[in-house]
């Protein structure tokens, strides 16, 4: 019987495994400077927690996530998303008593959730992801969106994406645009898909969001929620959008973006590869939300934060042929050449790993020609060669991959030589 990985999920090898950490490692170092801290989440949680933060109107709730009953009969998650954890281990944890405002978390690992596999899109699927909680200034989604601007433009994106920002306003805002929609799509939602229908009861904002290209046009003449906007918060609206241009970062108000998650209130936001004028699939997004804490049974708290698909990075990072693995170190292939050589090469193979060489050492024997053979399919730049000649005498052989010179040194002066570039 031949074992395959289940369908949705992928493994991460070689380039693809250093470029995850890579991400991993210039995520976390931008995180630190603007101090949000490390905050690890259980990978499964209640299913309540879910339906209550994410939405009973979600895709998310209705559609994608992993459910099941454990061996005492309760209904188990494996998680769609962070926020609903990081939210719930603060308010469980109290940590809005103990710890001073507003609480900074990020946070990188899998998510979960059952949607139909494709380019970029996987059933599990790695997120990073920052949130701010306890505080209620614009500035704070104003910093939150320098930190996405910071992370990008390590990996030289700057450029190459644009800024969707919107504004969903306060309580009074979206009650009013909820019926706007609602008088706009009921004569309209019966030529469209099913999973509309059950959106214009359940949330008609949901309907925005709709992928459905012959659905697409109908959306097109919806009203758009700048019409309900107070004054103040097409303020906010523009200092948003004003502040991530002085960034140095292409930036639009998409009236029509609202997320698909219901918790978001206030200002939202995504980002897209830029391709001339034409935009693809989001590669990150979040934004405000008022009322997420009081719902998990904390305090009135408001929050800001994002999340970004890792693979959908990645899948962009290999479209513009940006490599963002650390350069390493010259690779040396150490071949000792008979058994009372072994010592000595291990010897040579810590000296220079410990000096930023990637170092591999040959245990197996063989002939010398298929120890070169094999140091050239390991892309090595030097071979050091160990005989008894060289174990006597305290010296070894340093060959040059590239330009076949060869010479003898002392194995003390290896290192130098290296460096001087043999």
């Amino acid at each position: 019987m031949s074992y395959q990985k289940v369908k949705g999920t992928h493994d991460f090898i070689k380039k693809d495994a250093s470029t995850l950490e890579a991400i991993r490692n210039v995520f976390n170092r931008v995180c630190e400077r603007y101090s949000f801290n490390s905050h690890y989440v259980p990978t499964m949680e209640y299913s309540e927690l879910f339906s209550r933060s994410v939405g009973e109107g979600s895709d998310i709730v209705r559609k994608e996530m992993y459910t099941f009953m454990d061996k005492n009969n309760r209904s188990i998650t494996l998680r769609p998303e962070f926020t609903a954890g990081i939210v719930r281990s603060i308010v469980e944890n109290k940590l809005y008593a103990t710890e001073p405002l507003p609480i900074k978390s990020c946070y990188f690992g899998p998510s979960f959730r059952y949607e139909r596999p494709q380019s970029g899109r996987y059933r599990e699927f790695y997120q990073g992801g920052v949130e701010c909680v306890g505080t209620t200034s614009i500035q704070s989604d104003i910093e939150v969106l320098a930190l996405v601007v910071d992370f990008l433009s390590a990996f030289a994106l700057r450029d190459q994406v644009v800024v969707k920002v919107n504004h969903l306003g306060g309580e009074k805002t979206r009650k009013a645009y909820r019926d706007a929609l609602k008088l706009y799509f009921s004569p309209r939602v019966a030529f469209m898909c099913p999973d509309c229908h059950e959106r214009l009861d359940v949330n008609p904002l949901r309907i925005l969001d709709c992928k459905v290209e012959e659905d697409q046009q109908i959306i097109k003449g919806a009203p758009t929620i700048d019409q309900f906007l107070s004054e103040k918060e097409k303020g906010e609206l523009e200092k948003v959008c004003e502040s991530v241009k002085k960034l140095g970062v292409h930036c639009e108000i998409d009236h029509k973006l609202v997320r698909g998650l219901d918790y978001y209130t206030g200002i939202v936001f995504e980002v897209h590869p830029l391709r001339g004028d034409v935009t693809q699939g989001a590669i990150l997004g979040g934004g405000h939300y008022h009322n997420l804490v009081a719902q998990l049974g904390g305090p009135d708290l408001e929050g800001v934060g994002f999340s970004f698909g890792v693979e959908r990075l990645m899948t962009l990072l290999s479209e513009l042929a940006i490599d963002v693995r650390l350069p390493l170190g010259k690779k040396v292939y150490v071949m000792p050449l008979s058994d009372p050589c072994y010592n000595y090469a291990s010897d040579i193979a810590h000296t220079l790993r410990i000096n930023g060489f990637v170092t591999e050492v040959n245990y197996e024997g063989g002939k010398i020609g298929s120890m070169f053979k094999k140091a050239e399919r390991l892309s090595m730049d030097y071979g050091v060669i160990v005989g008894e000649d060289e174990l006597s005498r305290g010296t070894l052989q340093l060959k040059n991959l590239a330009t076949q010179e060869q010479v003898t040194i002392k194995k003390e002066d290896l290192i130098s030589t290296l460096r001087k570039g043999h």
